[in-house]
């Protein structure tokens, strides 16, 4: 089976910068696993593996538009300190912020006095990527990893694991 829209896919892989710095791998860690055509991986890299089978090999350099788009000042902003009173934050700490777009991941860039810095970014924005790996599996999702846009792992219809409403919240 060859990858297509709606088949789950499990790969190794090791992302790096222009530099050749590992940014992210899987080596010594469990392969990732996604729901192909659900926007999950950067839109270049699901491009590249769209009609790859088990065992293929890929190698892809994409620059900024391919991955994580290009670096946008107007992103990084100073907010009132207040917001987080209560709270103990300092840079590098990542939140997931309520924006007018939605939910947004942001990091904070600097904390003064009286406001804190965050930057609405990807932290890999602007940078031109290698992803680099190894297709391990692919099958067809079922219907509910469908319905709910995302793999189900094992553990979400054990019944002895199984949590009121589920793994996303739905009753199965």
């Amino acid at each position: 089976m060859s990858i297509s829209e709606n088949s789950v896919v499990t790969l190794d892989f090791t992302v790096t910068n222009i530099n050749g710095d590992i940014l992210d791998s899987t080596e010594d860690k469990q392969p990732l696993e996604y729901l192909h055509g659900t926007g999950y991986l950067v839109a270049g890299l699901e491009a590249v593996l769209d009609g790859k089978a088990v065992g293929e090999d890929f190698d892809v350099t994409l620059t900024p538009d391919q991955a994580y788009g290009e670096r946008d000042d107007d992103l990084v902003q100073a907010v009132p300190g207040e917001l987080f009173d209560g709270m103990e934050v300092s840079e590098g700490d990542t939140f997931v912020a309520e924006t007018d777009d939605g939910h947004r991941p942001v990091t904070i860039v600097e904390v003064a006095e009286e406001y804190v810095k965050v930057d609405g970014n990807h932290p890999l924005a602007g940078m031109t990527l290698t992803f680099k790996g190894v297709v391990r599996a692919v099958r067809e999702a079922t219907e509910e990893e469908i319905a709910h846009g995302h793999v189900h792992g094992a553990h979400d219809h054990d019944e002895e694991h199984d949590h009121e409403g589920g793994c996303c919240g739905h009753q199965h």
